[in-house]
């Protein structure tokens, strides 16, 4: 028997029309996937991964987060957040400061070596996401990054 369907394409084309190319989780995870990806690609001559720099990020942010308040933000394990902040205090990059409210907890603090890396390393994930979505237009790019952070912190 013969048949007229056209072969298929090459790549993953071919399951674009999967049930699974539809759905919410595994487009999140597809597209993170790829961002953190370019993103590791571009960080990797500072010595940081996504991880590494998202911590950076918020102790350089002025808001002097505490190691809880860090793995609950960025949804990781605690012990994932204290071998990130102990890997960048080792590298001068942040410090660990005594909370005045809780002897027993640490603020985290970026050094001004921190600060400094930090500013590098921040144009080159702004490239990362340049590249990660380059195929939404400016006003499509601020719609789907305001929906993400609706999906990501949900009210209520």
């Amino acid at each position: 028997m013969t048949t007229n369907a056209a072969p298929p394409t090459s790549g993953t084309d071919r399951f674009l029309a999967a049930e699974l190319a539809g759905e919410a989780s595994f487009l999140i995870a597809r597209a993170r996937s790829r961002g953190s990806a370019l993103a590791n690609d571009r960080l990797a001559p500072l010595g940081l991964r996504v991880r590494s720099y998202s911590v950076l990020s918020l102790a350089c942010s002025g808001l002097r987060p505490t190691q809880r308040e860090l793995a609950e933000f960025l949804s990781l394990d605690p012990s994932q957040i204290v071998a990130l902040v102990d890997a960048l205090e080792k590298d001068g990059q942040v410090q660990r400061i005594p909370d005045p409210s809780d002897r027993r907890s640490k603020l985290i603090e970026a050094t001004p070596s921190g600060a400094a890396l930090y500013a590098r390393a921040r144009a080159l994930t702004c490239e990362a996401e340049d590249v990660s979505l380059g195929g939404l237009s400016a006003t499509e790019k601020t719609e789907f990054l305001e929906l993400l952070n609706k999906a990501a912190f949900p009210i209520g």
